[in-house]
């Protein structure tokens, strides 16, 4: 199930218990024996507080499911985070590429969701071209990873066509130039169809002189959105979508940048909200546009009723919500809003978390 499909019908959960496992946890041996004995104590934890606060005849199901985790993971093929959740209805089990900011045991009456909203924030797919005059390749990113490479009429292509047939013409650059141009204006056309059939923007791996050459020449520029230099030596699929993943992540960290500039920004404009219970009404109420959280704020409340709660220390309490923050992420980002989870000190200046609504 794809991660934004999980992220809905995690979210549309209303039961009670619902139970939350969060842990970060690791890709090799022999740390990811840790992973395994962490789990097993989490578990342990998750099912003595759902006992003691429910018994055991009315979450009879819930409890089998929590004795049977442990068979169903294998920690061999851990990623950096795993997330267990668990009702009498559900049990989805995600693994992460992002380590989570809320580890432990969560049990409220709804899934606490800010790990998958923030890895989902940070998913991206788009596209990688290796581009030369000896051939391009086409490939479909999802963050680190190549999904596929692109096979159509057109991709992948093979040299250039456009050669040199003129022995006096071999020192005219411009003329050469020209050539590479008129075999990158087809290589444009045919990534900007792809473009159009995916929506996709494109990372580029080539020479920066083709670079050049290829913007001179493209119908959309703004679709290739970064440039990382080729290594002929080390152009293997897995190794350029590596130089692109990183490429990628420095364009998000500015997008969190700016997302705080314009945060501070709207101050003046009296649309920020800083306190929790305002912030909360407003984004049910479908005002929220933007949200900032710092990742390490984490906030558990009861509920008074709808709209308001109280903040409380103790996140065992029964009834207590874990985490508002979750809650509150899920009704921005679900009602059209942006979400930004972000380890930058300056959101501080404002709060730990912000909230700018429409209106």
């Amino acid at each position: 199930m794809a991660l934004k499909d999980q992220l809905q019908k995690l979210a549309s959960e209303k039961d009670t218990p619902c139970v939350t496992i969060s842990l970060d946890t690791h890709r090799t041996h022999p740390d990811s024996i840790q992973d395994s004995i962490k789990l097993k104590n989490l578990l342990k934890e998750a099912e003595e507080r759902v006992i003691n606060e429910f018994g055991k005849r009315p979450v009879a199901s819930l409890l089998e499911k929590i004795g049977a985790v442990t068979s169903e993971i294998d920690s061999n093929y851990n990623l950096d985070s795993l997330h267990v959740f668990l009702s009498n209805n559900t049990k989805e089990i995600v693994k992460l590429a992002w380590n989570t900011s809320n580890e432990g045991v969560h049990i409220s009456d709804s899934f606490a969701i800010r790990s998958i909203i923030k890895s989902y924030n940070r998913s991206e797919s788009y596209l990688v071209m290796v581009l030369s005059q000896g051939g391009v390749q086409l490939y479909e990113a999802l963050n680190d990873g190549i999904v596929k490479e692109i096979t159509n009429e057109e991709f992948p292509f093979s040299e250039t066509p456009y050669y040199n047939k003129f022995q006096e013409k071999e020192s005219d650059s411009k003329y050469m130039d020209k050539l590479i141009e008129e075999f990158f204006n087809t290589v444009d056309k045919a990534l900007v169809k792809v473009y159009h059939e995916t929506g996709l923007n494109c990372i580029v791996i080539s020479t920066e002189n083709n670079n050049v050459l290829l913007h001179q020449v493209a119908n959309k520029p703004e679709i290739y959105t970064g440039h990382a230099a080729i290594d002929y030596n080390n152009s293997a699929p897995h190794q350029v979508v590596q130089q692109s993943w990183q490429i990628i992540k420095e364009q998000q960290s500015q997008r969190r940048s700016e997302a705080i500039g314009d945060m501070k920004e709207a101050v003046g404009q009296g649309n920020v909200l800083t306190d929790l219970n305002d912030i909360y009404r407003a984004a049910i109420d479908g005002r929220g546009e933007v949200l900032i959280v710092h990742q390490d704020f984490a906030q558990a409340v009861l509920m008074t009723d709808d709209r308001n709660f109280d903040i409380i220390d103790d996140a065992s309490m029964p009834g207590a919500i874990d985490d508002i923050t979750s809650n509150i992420a899920w009704e921005v980002l679900s009602k059209k809003g942006s979400v930004f989870f972000t380890s930058k000190e300056e959101i501080k200046d404002l709060g730990e978390i912000v909230l700018k609504t429409r209106y």
